[in-house]
């Protein structure tokens, strides 16, 4: 972990502005690179005009609070119309569906609340009071997390050698208690689709939600299958698919944190909304975990969607998906390297080759060294690369320096075996 010195102190007096800024702007400079494309994760950048307009637009809203929209009616209708234009994406309103939804502060909150609804859903309509979820092992950590959260179980099944989850696995672990299965489209650890379709039936039979978490996938997969790309079903035109969650901050390029968690129906979202009104203060109602709500990501990301466009999206997803194929034709073609199943968005895992030596976290050890960052995962052994369209200039820049990483790390292995997607010092 890192070292940050000493605690801090509070100052006895203020410091002068120039003082404080020059200190932050002196801060950054030992952060990843991200302008140059070094980070294929955790920063999504479209250009200088987004970041421009998003940062006017977080400016403008830079004091407001998106709890109450009687107070700030704008941030009531910009909520609604990131919401809106999202839900038309994922064909939420074809067929005269009614999909309905809200923002959070992103993917992580936006899967706390779809498990949360589905346990309020179960307890309310089938009386379960010892609710279960059943996901993949590759479904991301947080619906654990919930899990801690809302006292759901968490059934873990396995995935399958194209590490899509196991459905028959999942079928056999679903019971009485179940209150939510779960899909992702893609899973982030090596990109693929999950059967959405035979999910949802599961879901369906058995009257109990089913989410999609397309938190990586949402801005991307609506303008591949524009593009012309094939792709199997995963959206709302699934039936049994009750919410679907997408984070506007990743391929939708705003700044941090903006997410979308939308529902089937009204009544579906309903299922996560509190509300309490026996209160000496009023009447109280949240769509989130938080209360007050920043406003600056809201209007940065009704403002970058706005910007951007259809048309915009659909370059963009042109850019990051003809990258991604660049990147995994290259890495195939290192000697020792592969690429662990066939990615069908912008995430690629990179392991050892079937009876390789090359340890791939000590490549990462030398990428580090020519400002790189890759997220380390296992099992098994990999570097996670999110590709977009920030990153899509840098990809042939990258493959050549994994290739002379792993020239220059031969058969070495490094003792450091932790994997870092959010790391954390329990002991700080």
């Amino acid at each position: 972990m890192i070292d940050f010195g000493p605690p801090a102190e509070l100052p006895a007096s203020g410091r002068p502005a120039d003082d404080v800024l020059g200190e932050l702007e002196g801060m950054r400079s030992g952060d990843v690179d991200w302008r140059a494309g070094r980070s294929f994760g955790l920063v999504f950048h479209a250009g200088d005009e987004v970041e421009a307009v998003a940062r006017a637009a977080s400016v403008m809203y830079l004091e407001e609070n998106g709890l109450n929209p009687l107070a700030f009616p704008s941030l009531g209708r910009m909520q609604q119309d990131v919401v809106d234009m999202a839900s038309g994406m994922f064909h939420g309103r074809d067929d005269g569906r009614q999909a309905a939804g809200f923002m959070t502060s992103g993917g992580t909150e936006s899967l706390l609340l779809a498990v949360e609804a589905a346990r309020n859903r179960g307890r309310d309509e089938r009386g379960v009071t010892e609710p279960e979820m059943v996901v993949a092992r590759s479904a991301h950590a947080a619906f654990h997390k919930a899990g801690g959260y809302f006292g759901v179980k968490v059934n873990v099944v396995p995935v399958r050698d194209d590490w899509r989850v196991d459905v028959d696995a999942m079928a056999s672990a679903v019971n009485d208690r179940t209150v939510l299965v779960v899909g992702s489209a893609p899973q982030y650890p090596q990109g693929v689709i999950d059967p959405i379709p035979e999910i949802a039936s599961l879901a369906a039979e058995r009257g109990i939600n089913c989410h999609v978490d397309a938190c990586m996938g949402g801005f991307v997969l609506p303008f591949m299958e524009d593009l012309g790309y094939d792709l199997p079903p995963w959206d709302f035109r699934v039936e049994g698919v009750t919410s679907i969650s997408a984070d506007v901050h990743k391929l939708g390029y705003a700044p941090k944190g903006a997410s979308v968690l939308i529902h089937r129906d009204v009544t579906l979202r309903n299922h996560h909304v509190f509300m309490f009104d026996d209160w000496l203060g009023g009447f109280y109602a949240s769509s989130g975990l938080a209360g007050s709500k920043p406003a600056g990501p809201m209007a940065a990301a009704w403002a970058v969607m706005n910007l951007i466009g259809r048309d915009g999206y659909r370059r963009l997803t042109a850019t990051t998906i003809e990258a991604t194929r660049r990147m995994i034709d290259g890495v195939r073609s290192t000697p020792g390297l592969t690429v662990l199943g066939e990615p069908q968005a912008q995430c690629v895992a990179i392991s050892a080759a079937e009876g390789a030596t090359v340890d791939v976290f000590a490549v990462m050890d030398e990428l580090a060294t020519k400002g790189w960052h890759l997220d380390r995962q296992k099992p098994p052994d990999s570097l996670h690369a999110t590709v977009s369209a920030g990153t899509a200039p840098a990809v042939d820049d990258f493959v050549a320096d994994l290739r002379a990483a792993v020239e220059k790390v031969g058969d070495r292995r490094t003792e450091d075996r932790s994997t870092d997607y959010a790391p954390i010092d329990p002991s700080s």
